[in-house]
């Protein structure tokens, strides 16, 4: 009678279980096919100006506020501690003890590898290789870069495509990829970064297309600073960057009522993300001002949790 009451059990929860298969699929069916990072930049304003937080608060506020497990840092927020082994200790234990991953680190302030003039463009490769022994320590993948240089857009492409060849061959040797934003001028036109990579050539060195820096001309002729007078369409461009890239940025200002991103049309683009077969990692990049870094960031992650699992 005993054996007979167990194997009823057993049928039941086997019955069960096969009842919940078609729940479980469909659950699985609905995860988003890239992961999810949280960009460093989307808390500059508490990090820089109301100093509500530090870098070494980063990771854990990642995961603790808005659930997310990977992370990337930019380097202007511990500018100083590349090569202090004390401080990237205490950082790295902080990941580990959170269950965060490491996943790049935005590299700003060390020079262009674009630059035309062969001194400076050389002294900013040498810069540069501090922080991809930091990122090996830190378990990172990546370090991403700035390709801008003064010149024709032939004259800067030649200077990126040494700058980025020596870079990456210094990076090669730890296992580190090197990608390029675009970031302005020349490295926000995808015919333009692409023809570098190609001539590159290196498995290591790859693109960070971000989805809305695609502003190729400003008013004051800087990368940056002015009025935006002429910009590459980014559909085009994410399109042609995404056979290089190694992650994507996911860049947002605004939001209507329901919720999708004013500048750039997430379906469409996230759409073409996939169709290019990248499985990667989508960067939260919330540079808003209408919300709160932290509702931004929060009504950016729910935006490519939905769109992630309809596309």
């Amino acid at each position: 009678m005993s054996s007979r009451r167990s194997f009823l059990k057993q049928l039941g929860a086997v019955t069960a279980f096969s009842s919940a298969l078609p729940a479980i699929a469909e659950a699985a069916a609905k995860k988003p096919f890239f992961e999810i990072s949280l960009a460093e930049w989307s808390l500059h304003k508490a990090l820089f100006n109301e100093k509500k937080i530090t870098n070494l608060d980063f990771p854990v506020l990642a995961k603790k506020e808005f659930g997310i497990e990977i992370v990337e840092y930019v380097n202007q927020f511990f500018k100083d501690k590349a090569q202090d082994a004390t401080y990237l200790k205490e950082l790295l234990m902080r990941c580990k003890d959170n269950g965060v991953r490491n996943h790049l680190i935005m590299i700003d302030g060390e020079g262009f590898l674009g630059e035309t003039d062969a001194a400076k463009r050389n002294e900013a490769v040498e810069k540069h290789k501090p922080w991809v022994e930091c990122a090996k320590t830190l378990g990172c993948k990546t370090i991403r870069v700035n390709a801008f240089g003064k010149g024709t857009e032939e004259e800067v492409a030649k200077a990126a495509i040494d700058g980025l060849g020596k870079l990456g061959e210094f990076a090669k040797t730890m296992n580190i990829n090197v990608i390029v934003e675009n970031h302005g001028s020349y490295s926000s036109n995808g015919q333009w970064l692409t023809g570098v990579m190609k001539q590159v050539n290196m498995k290591n060195v790859g693109i960070l297309p971000d989805f809305g820096n695609f502003c190729i001309k400003r008013s004051d002729g800087s990368e940056w600073g002015g009025k935006c007078v002429e910009e590459y369409d980014r559909y085009k461009g994410v399109s042609e960057m995404m056979p290089f890239a190694k992650g994507v940025s996911a860049k947002t200002h605004d939001f209507d009522a329901e919720g999708n991103c004013t500048d750039t049309d997430y379906m469409r683009m996230m759409k073409i993300v996939k169709d290019s077969g990248f499985r990667g990692i989508a960067g939260i990049e919330y540079e808003g001002s209408t919300l709160s870094e932290y509702d931004g960031i929060k009504k950016t992650k729910a935006l490519l949790e939905r769109v992630g699992t309809l596309v």
